[in-house]
């Protein structure tokens, strides 16, 4: 049992000589993620599916005085994952904490347009890569103890039409996050961020006069920023979180629980104004 009494409370957060293996991790998010995890101290193992975005966030990893692998894997794949989990160990002969964040949600015109090859491929990628990853690095964790911090999405609580597959990923991700807390407790604690809209590169091809629209109606009327995110993955990655397994924390502004009336509408009610707006477009991260 970690020793609390007389320590900095800052200092639970400390993930110096520890390793980081982060999916997902050239672009928004992930980047983000690595380099806070790189801040606070680890080492971290970058991995997307280009070795050349990989090996540029390593450099950067290395500028800030920690050590970096980079390796390309495409998750879907339990070949290359078997491949990026050897080579983590050969490389740092441990893992501390797995981040599983990468995640696609292609556009499709309708449920009925939905091809067999754009359901595979999101389940591929979503959840099929995420657990085998747990499966493997969760089972070697366990001798030294260590974290896995899954990114899951609103949309597993919260589907809309345009995300139906992506929605039902998200949602067995949560539930795996539960399934693997039981089976790989108590050295290795297993938990999910779920966050809301964010504002990363991503966000750029969204229509923000809808989304303005949809965020007023949010607790906290906007979208998150990837720093916002990455605090919850460093709480969940380090020893602050070390009596949390098994959770499912959203990260999103209260958007989860929105309401068509909620938000300014509801202000501009209370004031007197009559105010109406129609906005069904969901930013997703």
């Amino acid at each position: 049992m970690p020793e609390s009494h007389g320590t900095d409370p800052l200092d639970r957060f400390d993930l110096t000589g520890r390793v980081a293996l982060v999916t997902g991790a050239t672009r928004g998010l992930g980047r983000a993620i690595v380099h806070g995890l790189a801040t606070v101290g680890a080492d971290v193992i970058v991995s997307s599916r280009k070795q050349d975005a990989c090996e540029e966030v390593a450099q950067h990893v290395r500028g800030l005085g920690r050590q970096a692998m980079a390796h390309a894997c495409h998750v879907a794949s339990w070949q290359e994952i078997d491949g990026l989990v050897e080579a983590a160990y050969d490389r740092f002969g441990h893992v501390d904490v797995l981040v599983n964040n990468a995640g696609i949600s292609p556009l499709y015109p309708n449920p009925e347009g939905v091809s067999e090859e754009l359901w595979d491929k999101v389940l591929g990628v979503n959840l099929k890569g995420p657990f085998r990853l747990s499966a493997l690095v969760g089972a070697r964790m366990r001798e030294r103890g260590g974290s896995i911090v899954n990114l899951s999405s609103i949309g597993a609580v919260r589907p809309s039409h345009d995300i139906i597959p992506y929605a039902a990923a998200k949602a067995g991700m949560n539930a795996m996050t539960v399934g693997f807390a039981d089976a790989l407790g108590p050295t290795v604690r297993v938990n999910t961020v779920m966050p809301g809209p964010v504002m990363t590169d991503i966000s750029r091809s969204w229509d923000h006069e809808a989304f303005a629209a949809r965020a007023s109606t949010f607790p906290l009327r906007r979208a998150g920023e990837p720093d916002e995110i990455v605090s919850a993955v460093l709480y969940f990655a380090s020893d602050a979180s070390s009596f949390t397994t098994g959770a499912i924390l959203a990260v999103d502004g209260g958007a989860q629980w929105s309401l068509a009336g909620g938000g300014d509408q509801a202000a501009k009610v209370a004031s007197g104004t009559v105010f109406r707006s129609r906005a069904d477009g969901v930013a997703r991260r």
